[in-house]
């Protein structure tokens, strides 16, 4: 069986002071069934990782580079990320193809490298709404499957998520159907790939305006086995309810 999983991206927000809210959800979830991760910044990322300790909240990067060490000023290394209490990291978010130009071959790069720190790679998927208008949904995300993992991907050492772009932060949701489709494809995408096995081990989660009003509904359709949250993994509030919805779905 796969454990469903809650995961949070807080990207570029929060300083010392919202470490507050992991005490807090640390506390209101210490029963949780799901494993749950917050990749807050950088900046943050091994102080999380002391208050999360011997707990069961996980601590992720939102982002590596490819190269182990070097020239690379701003970067960091999957290494790094893992010798400051990283046990996963988020790669190939919409955001960093967009802003930072990353293509898929790149994200491969990446996430060869966050395996080899042992770290799981969150590799993620998605459409932008012109592409969604095309019909292209699926040639677009099956490329971006395709290219962005490298072989010797398993259920240990991956999770994929589909963020269709055009619903990330906007408040706009794939109708269920939509959704439904997008993770049966990537199911029989990775079970033609790297067989039954694998692809019945890995999860596949859903990101996109994910919230406690729509995260039961969504938690309910075909091949959701959890969620990469936003705006809503900020606060414990906000991210407790939707951490018990997965429980219970």
């Amino acid at each position: 069986m796969r454990q469903k999983m809650a995961a949070g991206n807080w990207k570029m927000n929060g300083t010392g002071a919202a470490l507050a809210e992991l005490e807090t959800l640390i506390q209101a979830q210490h029963a949780a069934k799901s494993e749950l991760l917050i990749c807050p910044p950088a900046t943050l990322l091994s102080r999380a990782a002391e208050i999360a300790a011997d707990s069961s909240l996980a601590i992720g990067g939102q982002d590596c580079h490819a190269a182990s060490s070097g020239a690379h000023t701003g970067d960091l290394s999957s290494e790094m990320l893992k010798d400051a209490g990283a046990t996963a990291v988020i790669l190939g978010h919409s955001e960093r193809r967009a802003d930072h130009n990353e293509t898929s071959k790149t994200v491969a790069a990446k996430t060869k490298s966050a395996w080899s720190a042992g770290l799981t790679a969150i590799v993620c998927l998605g459409e932008t709404l012109a592409e969604r208008e095309t019909g292209d949904t699926l040639k677009v995300v099956g490329s971006q499957l395709a290219a962005s993992l490298p072989d010797g991907a398993t259920g240990q050492n991956t999770v994929i998520a589909y963020e269709p772009v055009w619903a990330i932060g906007t408040g706009k949701v794939p109708s269920l159907d939509q959704i439904a489709e997008v993770h049966d494809f990537l199911r029989h995408a990775l079970t033609t790939r790297f067989g039954a096995e694998m692809a019945a081990a890995t999860r596949l989660l859903y990101g996109g305006s994910v919230k406690p009003g729509n995260a039961a509904e969504i938690f309910a359709t075909s091949n959701v086995d959890g969620a990469l949250v936003g705006g809503a993994s900020l606060k414990s509030a906000d991210f407790s309810p939707i951490i018990a919805a997965l429980d219970a779905s």
